[in-house]
């Protein structure tokens, strides 16, 4: 019998050609490739390279300098002085295939480009340590593909002019890794006081990590961050065999133990504001590697004048209290715009030498009786009026009792005299009347993120809150109730003067009532003009609060006029140790009161455009002082006898409140905290 054929099929012969036609066009880029490789020419003086000055930051004006990237530390290091575990430290984290690749990594830009394109965005990078050299030394960070195919054929020309470990030595002297540091051994010097040879292991992976993001990764400014990625370090150099099982675990678990007295002021004349502003430019995705090399002209928002205030004011007044050189207190100050957002000046803490920790955005302290507007936010969304009168005398919640400071009560007073005087009972009946969730909601809206418990007491400021967030609270009540989002950068130009970015326009939601703004805002006037913030007075319309914790480990005055908003915090960084000694009608106050003097001064003496808010202002009850827990029995026992029907009088110095402490529930069935201080009338 003939022997049958099967006939092949179509398909088969299409997937044929095209895998034939796919292998071709492979082969025919690859020669191509190494055509052009062949055709570069090396690159003369290379070996003499020095980074110079690349970019600067400027305040507002585009005058005033507060930041020169530079080399402030380098030292250049021959190849053979670097130690091998540094080498394969940063190769192990930067480019794993570095003695492998022509300069570039096939298999990385192709897993890259996938990668790009399932996120549709610029998610991943493909950049070997050659290419990164490149763009350090002659590119600007300008994202576009003329950009990429200029690194990419200046780093075949640098394989072509330089053996791999020359390669790898001039990255490891010229890479800006953060604080002012170029090059592992500047690193070393500035982050752990040593020399290369000296450090540790855990020491070496910790900097060989921070070339991805200096700032975000500083041990200086994220130490949890920089552990966790020192960490990551370690394990890649584990699994490539660089370390052994032991070192790696023990690496792990060696604590961090900083240079104390890192030299990082120079050329550096706001130095919390710059990490906020680098931090700013990694959201908007420019590179902290490629800024720092990149030949910029960074304009920001700083008034430096106003900054130099919020320095000066800082200094003086903790030297007059004192407390200068006692590390444990701090003090933060942020003070932006309401209106269009830009962030005027800026105080993470009092010594950025000492401590680059950063208290405006990162602490979360109590804010005491500063939280207190909030209580009377909601209480004039509900319909109250700033005349309508509370009690200002003891009150039980549950087993709780809150105080006013000094244990002085004045009796029935108006709403506005409550805040005024930032009585502790009459907020807290006031957050009876109105509800804690409403005073949540209220929190919520004008911008406070942090954790707000379902509790009575965080009507006296129990609940914790960061600086920043309560500045741009109080901003809301400035400008008729719209919330805007601060921001630090305005501008970047390349060197050609190119702008390749322009801050757009803020961002602004409305979240209150204009009525609710301008009856808080006058109500918050009387503060200053009569109550616990006299200190704070600046001879021109303003609004503000104070706010003091137990044992005075906070204090604050956060307040604004139509255009400046400028929140202040004094406290201890280390709570188990004492406090200040402080409230936030001191020294607080008269530090917001030098910063406001000169931070308003370009916009005038503008006064609130608000409709009338009627306050009937009267003369005050006298204080007397009162035992709150006498006092409730007294009028518990009084409450029994009128309800066993007996007319027998108990005498009492002022009128018992009229509370129905049996309708009172409290949230929590355990005993609430004890009360935040308030503040002395100043």
């Amino acid at each position: 019998m003939p022997r049958k054929y099967k006939t092949p099929k179509k398909g088969n012969g299409c997937l044929g050609t095209i895998i034939v036609f796919i292998f071709a066009v492979i082969l025919a880029f690859s020669v191509a490739l190494n055509i052009y490789i062949s055709m570069q020419p090396p690159i003369k003086n290379l070996k003499d390279f020095k980074p110079g000055v690349v970019t600067k930051i400027y305040a507002a004006d585009e005058k005033e300098v507060i930041k020169t990237f530079t080399a402030y530390n380098y030292e250049r290091k021959d190849i053979k002085d670097i130690p091998d575990i540094m080498k394969k430290a940063v190769i192990a984290t930067e480019d794993k295939n570095f003695y492998k690749h022509k300069g570039f990594d096939t298999f990385g830009m192709v897993r890259s480009l996938f990668v790009n394109i399932k996120s549709r965005r610029a998610a991943q990078g493909a950049s070997t340590i050659t290419q990164q050299l490149a763009r350090i030394l002659f590119l600007s960070n300008e994202r576009s593909m003329e950009r990429k195919i200029k690194e990419f054929k200046i780093a075949v020309q640098i394989e072509k002019t330089l053996s791999k470990d020359d390669i790898l030595g001039m990255y490891l002297n010229n890479i800006y890794l953060g604080s002012g540091a170029y090059g592992v051994a500047g690193a070393a010097k500035i982050y752990f006081n040593k020399d290369l040879k000296d450090l540790s292991l855990a020491e070496t992976a910790l900097i060989a990590g921070l070339p991805q993001a200096p700032s975000v990764y500083s041990p200086f400014n994220n130490p949890d961050k920089a552990i966790k990625r020192r960490n990551q370090v370690l394990g890649r150099m584990y699994k490539m065999h660089y370390i052994k099982k032991d070192e790696y675990l023990k690496a792990k678990e060696e604590p961090l133990k900083l240079n104390p007295m890192p030299a990082i002021y120079t050329l550096n004349k706001a130095p919390y504001f710059v990490d906020y502003v680098m931090k700013e430019l990694d959201m908007l995705g420019f590179d902290e590697n490629e800024i720092s090399h990149g030949g910029y002209k960074i304009t920001t928002t700083l008034d430096y004048n106003a900054q130099k205030a919020v320095d000066n004011a800082i200094r003086t007044q903790l030297s007059a209290s004192g407390v200068w050189n006692n590390d444990n207190v701090q003090a933060a100050v942020f003070t932006y715009c309401p209106i269009d957002g830009k962030i005027l000046a800026y105080a993470g803490g009092k010594n950025y030498e000492k401590s680059q920790f950063d208290r405006v955005t990162m602490a979360v302290r109590q804010p005491g009786s500063s939280f207190k507007p909030f209580v009377y936010a909601a209480a004039i969304e509900k319909g109250m009026s700033p005349n309508d009168e509370i009690e200002d005398l003891p009150v039980k919640i549950g087993k709780w009792t809150p105080r006013n400071y000094g244990n002085t009560y004045r009796g029935k007073m108006p709403m506005y005299a409550g805040l005024m005087i930032s009585s502790n009972v009459m907020t807290v009946r006031l957050i009876q009347e109105v509800g804690i969730r409403s005073v949540i909601q209220i929190a919520r809206t004008l911008g406070i993120s942090t954790p707000i418990p379902d509790d009575y007491t965080i009507a006296l400021g129990t609940s914790g809150v960061r600086l920043n967030e309560m500045a741009v609270a109080y901003g809301t009540f400035a400008n008729g109730g719209y919330r805007v989002t601060p921001y630090a950068v305005e501008k970047i130009e390349t060197s050609k003067g190119k702008i390749i970015y322009k801050a757009p326009k803020t961002r602004v939601m409305k979240v209150l009532d204009l009525k609710t703004a301008a009856t808080v805002t006058a109500m918050l006037e009387t503060v200053i003009k009569s109550g616990t913030g006299t200190a704070a007075d600046i001879g021109k319309q303003a609004a503000g609060k104070t706010g003091t914790t137990d044992d005075y480990k906070d204090a604050w005055f956060v307040g604004y006029t139509p255009n400046v908003v400028t929140g202040v915090w004094v406290g201890v960084d280390n709570l188990s140790k004492g406090g200040t000694g402080m409230t936030g009608g001191t020294v607080p106050a008269k530090i917001w009161k030098a910063v406001m003097q000169v931070a308003t001064e370009p916009y005038g003496a503008t006064k609130f455009d608000y409709p009338p808010v009627e306050i009937n202002y009267t003369k005050l009850p006298p204080k007397k002082t009162l035992n709150p827990t006498e006092y409730l029995e007294e009028q518990d026992a009084k409450a029994n006898k009128e309800a066993e029907g007996t007319n027998e009088d108990i005498e009492t110095s002022i009128e018992a409140p009229k509370v129905d402490l049996n309708n009172i529930k409290p949230i929590n069935s355990g005993d609430f905290p004890e009360p935040i201080i308030d503040n002395k009338i100043e």
